[in-house]
């Protein structure tokens, strides 16, 4: 774990691939800092990337409605399996089965399904049929990111619940950016993951027009 900021509302970190973050990375924050710190936001335990942590009550209950007015932007780093389109708006019905921890695309509503809408652009391509891509979520659905691309037949290098057919172990995905108004001031955070290959983060992606 590294931190990245820390003052007396909250702190932000890159949480390690293999981490827990709901448990074990407030419990390494309180080591590293002291003190209590609040999930406001989660990460898969097979992604890694930037995180924010409350340290009081009334930062979380300030986090939480943030989320709730979509006031923070996130904003990923992923390989995929083949070349999607250079850029675009990917929009789904998603539906969790909680009891398989997996989620599928649906047509229709009904009862726990879900919209989720991200945002990307294709950084770089390669010899090997892969591709780097920027992704801003619009919405914070489960497996999101993940789901949306395999289900349009690009799924994520070593994502093997989702369809990759590689000899990786975790999805090449990592929460690079994030965003956010603290008393007037939006303050941004941002970490590379080794295997992007990449020098520097590419600048932030807009909103979608409808945001």
């Amino acid at each position: 774990m590294t931190v990245l900021f820390s003052c007396q509302d909250y702190a932000v970190c890159v949480k390690p691939v293999g981490m827990d973050s709901e448990h074990a990375l407030p419990e390494a924050l309180t080591a590293a800092l002291s003190g209590s710190f609040f999930p406001v936001h989660r990460l898969d335990l097979n992604v890694g990337g930037v995180m924010v942590y409350a340290r009081n009550q009334q930062a979380a209950a300030a986090f939480a409605r943030m989320i709730q007015q979509n006031q923070m932007t996130k904003e990923y780093l992923a390989i995929c399996h083949g070349t999607p389109p250079q850029c675009g708006v990917l929009e789904d019905l998603l539906w969790k089965d909680s009891k398989r921890n997996k989620v599928f695309v649906v047509s229709r509503v009904r009862s726990g399904v879900k919209k989720a809408q991200l945002q990307y652009q294709v950084i770089t391509g390669s010899h090997d049929e892969t591709t780097l891509i920027h992704i801003r979520l619009g919405t914070g659905r489960s497996h999101q990111i993940r789901v949306q691309f395999a289900s349009r037949g690009y799924p994520l290098l070593g994502d093997h619940k989702y369809g990759a057919r590689d000899s990786l172990t975790q999805p090449r995905l990592f929460a690079c950016r994030l965003a956010f108004p603290w008393h007037g001031k939006l303050q941004t955070f941002e970490a590379l993951p080794e295997w992007a290959g990449i020098a520097s983060l590419p600048d932030p992606l807009p909103g979608p027009p409808d945001q």
